[in-house]
C-alpha cells in the first residue's frame, strides 16, 4: 500500500516542511540508497502540495544529499554522506576528530578581522566595556560538501590576526594547544536546534529555514578566563553528537 505523508501546519516555508514530508515518506516506504522515488505528479499528489513547492522540496533534499536527481530519468535516494560522530565530553577540533575517523576536510571563505567586542561578546568573554576581540569565520568541508560554518570570537591579547595570518589550519583550539598558550582547562558547550537564516543558508549552500545544528562554547582557561567564544553550525546529516550519562551514586 502506497505511503501517504501529509504536511503538518505550522509557521515554517512551505517548501521545508514539504522536505520534511519526503525525508517521512522515504523512511516510512523502507527506501533504500539507489532506489527510485516515485514521479512528481504521484509524489505531489501524496503530500497534497504544488508541483513548485515539490520542486523546491526536492531541490532542498538534493543539496542535502538525500536525493539524487537524473533528468529524464527520475529522482533516486543518495547513499549515505560520512558521518563525524563525536562524544561531548572530549573536546576535540573537528579537524582532528574528522582526521582521526579518516575524513580529509578543507577550509574555505576564511576571514579575519579585529574589532571593539559587541556588548553580547562583553559578556559572553567577561571582559570590560571597549576590549578588542578578533573575530574568525570559515567553513568547512568534505569531500566537496559543506558540512559547517565556524565562528570565534577571542580577545586580542590572547590571539590577533597578524599571529593567525601565518599558519592557521582552521582551529583556535588546537593553534592554542600547539603554541601552548594559554594553559586550558575545559569548555561550556551548549547544543540546540535552529533553522538557517539568510547568512548561514548562503554559507552552508542550503535553503533557508533548513535545521541545522549548533555548538555555542566558551573555552576556558585554567586560571578561569574565558579565552575563546564559539558557534559552530553543522549540517544534519553529517554529525552525530552523544554524551556518555552514568548512573549516579
Amino acid at each position: 500500500m502506497p505511503v501517504t505523508t501529509r504536511l503538518r501546519s505550522d509557521a515554517r516555508p512551505l517548501y521545508t516542511r514539504a522536505s520534511e514530508a519526503v525525508r517521512m515518506l522515504i523512511q516510512q516506504g523502507g527506501y533504500r540508497p539507489g532506489d527510485r522515488l516515485p514521479s512528481e505528479p504521484e509524489l505531489s499528489d501524496r503530500l497534497g502540495i504544488s508541483r513548485p513547492t515539490l520542486r523546491e522540496a526536492l531541490r532542498q533534499l538534493e543539496e542535502e544529499r538525500v536525493i539524487v536527481r537524473r533528468h529524464g530519468v527520475g529522482t533516486f535516494i543518495a547513499q549515505p554522506p560520512p558521518v563525524i560522530e563525536a562524544g561531548l565530553e572530549v573536546l576535540e577540533s573537528l579537524e582532528r576528530l574528522a582526521g582521526r575517523l579518516g575524513l580529509h576536510t578543507e577550509m574555505s571563505e576564511l576571514h579575519m578581522a579585529e574589532r571593539p567586542a559587541t556588548p553580547a561578546e562583553l559578556e559572553k568573554l567577561g571582559l570590560a566595556a571597549g576590549a578588542d576581540v578578533t573575530v574568525i569565520t570559515r567553513v568547512i568541508e568534505t569531500a566537496g560538501q559543506r558540512i559547517a560554518y565556524l565562528v570565534d570570537v577571542v580577545p586580542v591579547v590572547y590571539l590577533c590576526c597578524a599571529e593567525l595570518a601565518a599558519d592557521f589550519q582552521g582551529s583556535v583550539l588546537d593553534h592554542f594547544l600547539a603554541r601552548g598558550r594559554p594553559a586550558l582547562s575545559h569548555s561550556r558547550t551548549e547544543l540546540a536546534a535552529q533553522a538557517a537564516d539568510a547568512e548561514l543558508a548562503r554559507r552552508l549552500h542550503i535553503q533557508r529555514g533548513a535545521p541545522i545544528l549548533r555548538l555555542e562554547a566558551q573555552l576556558i582557561a585554567q586560571d578561569g578566563q574565558v579565552v575563546d567564544y564559539s558557534n559552530s553550525y553543522f549540517v544534519p546529516g553529517h554529525f552525530r553528537f552523544h554524551v556518555v550519562r552514568r548512573i549516579a551514586a
